[in-house]
């Protein structure tokens, strides 16, 4: 499992990082995984987040 920073998972969203830290805050957004301060996120997490954010069809 590769664990992604939070700069990392902002780019592969193609957000901010603070879009990222907000989304955290209010308890939405891709699941993620703390180790101490470091936030972390697992690609499948990330791909998982963008499937059920689909609208239409």
């Amino acid at each position: 499992m590769e664990l992604l920073n939070e700069k990392q998972a902002a780019a592969f969203l193609k957000i901010s990082k603070f879009t990222l830290s907000k989304w955290r805050s209010s308890g939405g957004g891709p699941s993620y995984r703390k180790f101490g301060k470091a936030v972390k996120y697992t690609m499948s997490d990330l791909q998982e987040f963008i499937e059920k954010s689909k609208v239409g069809r």
